[in-house]
């Protein structure tokens, strides 16, 4: 009997790690566990470079988170729960 390990790909990219630690908080109250992969920290390069926090799933939750949160983004309007507040939205990631 064969089991295939079930690997972690990259759901969404963030400008900021606050922006995907929020979002990883709204996939863990789904029951889904998500892990943030922040680039910055690990940056030890002196020139200026655009770096990303990236959200990363299982690959079996990975159709059902981004559609948590296509869901939350669009159900989110200025002046509700703080939350929310700093999530902003999210972009898929290049392939």
């Amino acid at each position: 009997m064969s089991i295939m390990a079930d690997k972690l790909v990259t759901i969404a990219e963030y400008m900021d790690s606050m922006q995907a630690e929020m979002a990883r908080q709204v996939l863990e109250d789904f029951d889904i566990k998500a892990v943030v992969i922040d680039q910055n920290s690990v940056n030890i390069c002196l020139a200026p470079t655009v770096m990303t926090a990236k959200l990363q799933v299982l690959e079996s939750n990975a159709d059902e988170a981004k559609q948590i949160l296509e869901e939350q983004e669009q159900s989110y309007e200025p002046g509700d729960s703080a939350e929310f507040d700093e999530l902003g939205g999210y972009e898929e990631p290049e392939e």
